[in-house]
């Protein structure tokens, strides 16, 4: 059983920053990507960044493009999303997740997740 646990949330002022950061409780975990989902009361979660763990393929949601970047550290099992520039419309839960088979960016593709990190950006 692999535990994600996220952290780094909290509340800010638009343009500000904020870095998340997820690691993996198992230290022989090798997912084969993780990402970050954000989700916002009644809507469904949403794709925000994911990271392959061996090739470093990255994709963003065209939402955060420019703006956000994520990263990993193979050696401590956690992945990083740096959000820079926030928007009072990126409050939200953001989740990390984490997958065995491919960098896909529908949650239904990520077997683990976190417990999720309060992100509020206010105006």
């Amino acid at each position: 059983q692999v535990q994600l646990v996220e952290s780094g949330g909290g509340l800010v002022k638009a343009g500000d920053s904020l870095r998340l950061s997820c690691a993996a409780s198992r230290r022989t975990f090798r997912p084969y990507a993780m990402g970050w989902f954000r989700q916002t009361p009644g809507k469904e979660r949403d794709f925000v960044a994911t990271i392959t763990w061996i090739d470093t393929n990255i994709y963003y949601a065209d939402s955060v493009k420019g703006r956000f970047t994520i990263s990993r550290d193979n050696a401590k099992n956690t992945v990083y999303l740096q959000m820079n520039s926030l928007k009072p419309e990126d409050t939200a839960v953001y989740y990390c997740a984490a997958t065995d088979t491919t960098a896909t960016t529908t949650a239904q593709g990520y077997s683990y997740w976190g417990q999720g990190t309060q992100v509020t950006v206010s105006s």
